[in-house]
């Protein structure tokens, strides 16, 4: 697995302050989640979204944040909406951001859960991860408390969960964001986490992406009965943010492999694809990354 964010970009950070983290806004009447986070910096998640659906005898909870510190502070925000048990963590998929606070969770005796593919990503990857925390800008004293768990349970395809009156189904398509990177679909709610298969408003990471499999699996998610959707970064969304990630990475890839015919400089690259790209207010650096990444011949 390539890093998500490599020490070059580490100083990045110093651009983020610190603001009042919002709680858990609701969605529904049994949904809740952080979503449209601007404070994007290490120790915030990136700005990741997560949540949890409440069903008549326990809780589901949509990816961990990052740390055992952000897993907490996650918790006592949900203590603030239910006191049910927390019987489930699915990992949308197991970037760090997303799931190295499952530790908070597997100690109140939750099942975690994710496609078996990235299963096998953090089991793999997540001890040197978690050794070379510093590399995404978080320091010792951020990480404290953290330890890498991972998923119990594992599926494929399809798998669905009966959250006692709540029907939850995951989903996978085809690899994209990651090999394994799956949604969470409620269909009497019209409404879908999305995971990392949807940036809003946030350029997205592309370094682990499979982009003829993303676009499958949007056009999937397309044909489904949806009315919102809570991304991975980003505010809430619908399917026309869907279909404009969809052409985002169209545009993406196609402008990237174009320039990188001409030079290999990936921040003449980067430039000039964000004056090509659509707008979007949060993780320029991202682009740059992206281009090193993916389109730079390595020498």
């Amino acid at each position: 697995m390539k890093n998500i964010f490599a020490l070059s970009f580490v100083a990045i950070t110093l651009l983020f302050t610190q603001s009042a983290f919002a709680e858990l806004t609701k969605i529904t009447d049994n949904v809740y989640s952080y979503v449209g986070e601007k404070d994007a910096s290490p120790t915030h998640s990136f700005a990741a979204n997560a949540g949890i659906i409440i069903g008549t005898d326990g809780v589901l909870v949509v990816d961990t944040l990052i740390s055992a510190k952000e897993g907490a502070r996650f918790l006592a925000d949900i203590r603030k909406v239910t006191a049910k048990p927390i019987k489930y963590v699915v990992n949308t998929h197991t970037h760090l951001d997303h799931a190295l606070g499952n530790c908070v969770f597997a100690k109140l005796g939750a099942t975690v859960i994710s496609h078996e593919a990235d299963r096998t990503l953090l089991a793999n990857n997540g001890a040197e991860i978690l050794k070379n925390a510093g590399n995404y800008g978080l320091k010792p004293e951020d990480m404290a408390g953290t330890v890498i768990v991972v998923p119990t349970l594992t599926f494929s395809d399809r798998f669905t969960i009966y959250l006692g009156g709540e029907e939850v189904q995951l989903i996978h398509t085809a690899p994209s964001h990651t090999a394994g990177s799956i949604v969470v679909y409620l269909p009497a709610e019209k409404l879908l986490f999305s995971g990392d298969v949807l940036f809003t408003d946030f350029h997205p990471y592309l370094a682990d992406g499979d982009f003829g499999g993303w676009i499958k699996t949007i056009d999937s998610l397309l044909t489904m009965d949806i009315e919102r959707v809570v991304p991975g970064h980003g505010p809430l969304s619908t399917k026309k943010d869907l279909r404009e990630m969809k052409e985002y990475l169209l545009l993406f890839d196609s402008k990237a492999r174009e320039l990188a015919t001409g030079s290999q400089d990936a921040d003449t690259i980067a430039a000039k694809l964000l004056k090509i790209l659509p707008k979007r207010a949060m993780g320029e650096w991202m682009v740059g990354y992206n281009v090193k990444s993916r389109y730079i011949k390595a020498k």
